[in-house]
C-alpha cells in the first residue's frame, strides 16, 4: 500500500476489525453490481470509495426525473443519462483506478 492509499484509507485502517491487512484484501476484491437504481447506485459509490479493487457496473437504464426521489446517487445533472455512466463518473471521481463498465 502506497502513501496515498494509507492516507486515503487511514480512517478505515484504524478500525481494529479491518487494519492494513484488511484494507489490502479490499483492494484485491472485486464486486459486480447489476442494477444501479435505489440500492445499486449508492452501493457502487460506497464500494468504490472504500477501496474495493474492482467494481463492475451493469445497467442499461436511463436516469429519469421520476427516479430521483429514491435513487439518491443520481441528480438533475444526470437525468437522461445512462445509469452506468452517471455512477461510473461519480465513483471514478472518488477512486479512479477501480471502476469498470459492462453494457
Amino acid at each position: 500500500m502506497n502513501d496515498e492509499q494509507l492516507l486515503r484509507y487511514s480512517r478505515q485502517i484504524m478500525l481494529p476489525e479491518l487494519d492494513i491487512e484488511g484494507q489490502e484484501k479490499l483492494g484485491q476484491a472485486s464486486v459486480l453490481i447489476i442494477g444501479l437504481g435505489g440500492l445499486g447506485s449508492p452501493a457502487a459509490i460506497y464500494l468504490a470509495a472504500s477501496g474495493i479493487g474492482e467494481v463492475t457496473l451493469v445497467d442499461d437504464d436511463v436516469v429519469d426525473l421520476s427516479n430521483l426521489q429514491r435513487q439518491i446517487a443520481h441528480s438533475l445533472s444526470t437525468s437522461s443519462t445512462k445509469s452506468w455512466r452517471a455512477i461510473w463518473t461519480r465513483s471514478s471521481n472518488l477512486s479512479p483506478r477501480n471502476t469498470k463498465l459492462m453494457n
